[in-house]
C-alpha cells in the first residue's frame, strides 16, 4: 500500500474546504455538465451536512463547523457555520481571494497582524481582504456563530500560521472613535474641567487601559464597588459601560444578588432600579449595536 506524506508547505495550504466543502458527507454532489439541461435544482440535506469538530492544528479550544457548500467547477465559492465556543478562536491565517463572515449569533473578535482586536457581535458582516493575515473567534464570556464565505485560487482558499496564543487574544481591543464629548466631559465639564480631563486622559485612557485585568473584569469590581458605595448616578453610565465591555444582564444580575448579602438589601435594590433604566433605555434603541449581545 503507498503512503503519500504531505511537504509542511502544503499543509499549511490546505483549503477552507477542508473545514466547509470538502468536509460535506461523501454525498457531495458532482456538478452537471453546462450544456445539459437540468429540469431541478439539487437540495443539500442538513442531515447530509454533519457539523464536525475543528481541527485542533487549526483552532484554540472547541469550535464545530457546519458545512455548507463546497466549490463546484466553474464556481469557486465554498462556506459553512462556524461555531466557537467561549475562548475559541481561529489560528492566524489568510485567504488569497478574501472572506466574508457573518455574525449570526453571539459575541466574538477579529484582529488583523499589526491591528488591534475588534469585537464583533450578532448581525455584523466582515470583509477580509485578499492575503490579509488575521483571527477570528468567539469573546472569554459569550460563545460565537459565524457564516464564512470564501473562494479558492489555484486549488486552495486558506493559508494556516501558528495559533494565536493567550497574551495576543487578551490584548486590549481597538478603543471606538468618540462621537462627541465624553461622559464626564458631560457631568462636570462646565464646571470642573480638570476633573473631566484627568478622568478621561488618567482614568479611562490609562488605568482601564492596564492588561492586568480585562475590561470586562475592570466594568465588574466597578459596579461591585458603586453598588457597595451606594451611587446610583456613576453606577448608571458603568452599567452601560458593562454591558458595552461583555458583561451579560444576567451576570449583572447576579452580582446585585450577590452584593444583596454583603452590602444589604436597599443597595442591590437601588442597583437594580438603575439596572432597569439602563436595559429599557437601550432596548428603545434598536440601532444600539450593544443590545445584540446581551
Amino acid at each position: 500500500m503507498r503512503t503519500v506524506t504531505m511537504s509542511a508547505r502544503k499543509l499549511r495550504r490546505i483549503p477552507f474546504s477542508l473545514l466547509a466543502g470538502l468536509l460535506i458527507s461523501s454525498q457531495a454532489v458532482v456538478a452537471e455538465p453546462a450544456d445539459k439541461e437540468l429540469t431541478s435544482a439539487h437540495i443539500s440535506k442538513s442531515e447530509q451536512r454533519p457539523s464536525l469538530n475543528a481541527p485542533a492544528e487549526h483552532f484554540v479550544g472547541m469550535a464545530s463547523v457546519l458545512p455548507l457548500f463546497g466549490p463546484e467547477a466553474p464556481a469557486r465559492a465554498s462556506a459553512a457555520y462556524v461555531t466557537f465556543q467561549p475562548g475559541a478562536r481561529t489560528a492566524w491565517h489568510t485567504h488569497p481571494v478574501g472572506q466574508h463572515l457573518v455574525v449570526t449569533d453571539g459575541t466574538g473578535y477579529v484582529q488583523f497582524e499589526g491591528g488591534l482586536r475588534q469585537t464583533i457581535t450578532n448581525g455584523d458582516v466582515v470583509w477580509i481582504p485578499p492575503n490579509q493575515k488575521h483571527w477570528h473567534g468567539a469573546s472569554a464570556s459569550d460563545g460565537m456563530t459565524h457564516l464564512a464565505v470564501q473562494e479558492q485560487m489555484e486549488g486552495h482558499s486558506t493559508e494556516w500560521f501558528d495559533q494565536v496564543n493567550d497574551t495576543v487574544y487578551q490584548a486590549s481591543e481597538a478603543p471606538s472613535k468618540p462621537t462627541g464629548p465624553s461622559r464626564a466631559q458631560q457631568l462636570m465639564g462646565d464646571v470642573a474641567p480638570k476633573l473631566a480631563e484627568l478622568t478621561d486622559n488618567v482614568l479611562y485612557a490609562e488605568v482601564w487601559q492596564r492588561e492586568g485585568l480585562s475590561k470586562r473584569d475592570r466594568s465588574l469590581a466597578t459596579v461591585s464597588a458603586l453598588v457597595a458605595l451606594n451611587r446610583p448616578e456613576q453606577l448608571r453610565s458603568h452599567i452601560g459601560l458593562a454591558l458595552q465591555n461583555g458583561v451579560t444582564r444576567s451576570e449583572l444580575a447576579e452580582v446585585f444578588t450577590q452584593l444583596a448579602f454583603y452590602t444589604g438589601w436597599p443597595n442591590a435594590v437601588s442597583a437594580v432600579i438603575q439596572a432597569k433604566d439602563v436595559f429599557a433605555s437601550r432596548d428603545s434603541n434598536p440601532s444600539n449595536e450593544n443590545n445584540k449581545s446581551e
